[in-house]
């Protein structure tokens, strides 16, 4: 498992230390950038491959007035696959499908956490680990967009090596939060940051089925599992990873687990699923309802 995220890092480092220069922002329209969409996200233009991405990190604390803590490390993966739409304005489009896992483990052995001992309360809470099944594309991408205008994408190009870089902003309505958050606060406030490397020649091949190398940030409020309720501060998430057709890159002690725990999560949903999307937030509030905590 190291020498794979190890190689991520330093195609990543590369990056920074030889190419000092400005990257060289370049923009494709029409066929070839919803291919770069597609191949970005699917990391094929052909249906139905599974593809997992497989991630490690850590997580932080941080809180006013107090050094950050590294509360835990994290190991993950994302099993996808893509299908083939098609629309009669929009033309030839795609949609993803996939289902997470996310492992929380100790920050100095590694071991998979299943109680967590709260380093401000003193008291051990129950680990609800990341499986969230589905996370789905919203919507299809298409060769069009809604407006009519032709697909475009852009790539930061630094000689071989091409990048893409995006930030998520999240703030919607908690699940857990009640039905007057406007008046009383409680909204979901995040953000996610991801900066995905490929190599130059392979994005813009479209029958080649090259690596992809992904750095990925969180900054959010507290896990709901972790009980920390409205005490100031959030937590901050620092993660690489890497793509791989073959489910046996995916490390210890994560496929033991997912053997154990969460087997059908070798495999995507099926391309047409309507379900709704899960998140963590929504798993713990379905958790909470089945097992609500003693006293409750």
């Amino acid at each position: 498992m190291s020498d794979r995220f190890f190689a991520s890092s330093i195609v990543i480092l590369c990056i920074t230390a030889c190419c000092a220069a400005v990257a060289e922002t370049q923009t494709y329209t029409g066929q070839q950038a919803f291919e770069i969409q597609r191949k970005s996200t699917c990391g094929s233009l052909q249906d139905e491959m599974v593809r997992f991405g497989i991630f490690e990190g850590r997580a932080y604390s941080r809180v006013p007035g107090e050094k950050d803590r590294h509360i835990f490390n994290i190991l993950g993966v994302n099993t996808r696959q893509c299908g083939s739409v098609a629309d009669a304005k929009l033309g030839e489009g795609f949609r993803s499908v996939s289902r997470e896992v996310m492992l929380y483990l100790h920050p100095e052995t590694n071991e998979v956490l299943d109680t967590w001992e709260n380093p401000w309360t003193g008291e051990a809470a129950e680990v609800v680990h990341v499986a969230n099944d589905p996370v789905n594309m919203r919507a299809p991408r298409y060769e069009k967009g809604t407006d009519g205008k032709p697909a475009s994408a852009s790539l930061r190009l630094y000689g071989d090596i091409a990048m893409t870089s995006f930030e998520v902003p999240l703030f919607y309505d908690n699940p857990l939060g009640g039905s007057y958050q406007k008046y009383v606060g409680g909204y979901y406030h995040a953000m996610e940051i991801f900066n995905t490397t490929y190599l130059a020649d392979e994005i813009l091949n479209a029958e080649s089925l090259g690596p992809s190398y992904i750095s990925w940030s969180r900054i959010a409020q507290w896990l709901p599992w972790m009980q920390m309720g409205s005490k100031p501060g959030l937590m901050v998430v620092n993660a690489t990873g890497f793509s791989s057709w073959d489910k046996e890159d995916i490390p210890e002690p994560l496929m033991s687990v997912l053997k154990e725990r969460y087997p059908t999560y070798f495999e995507p949903p099926p391309v047409d699923d309507s379900r709704p999307n899960e998140t963590s937030w929504t798993v713990f509030q379905k958790h909470i309802d089945v097992s609500p905590p003693a006293g409750h």
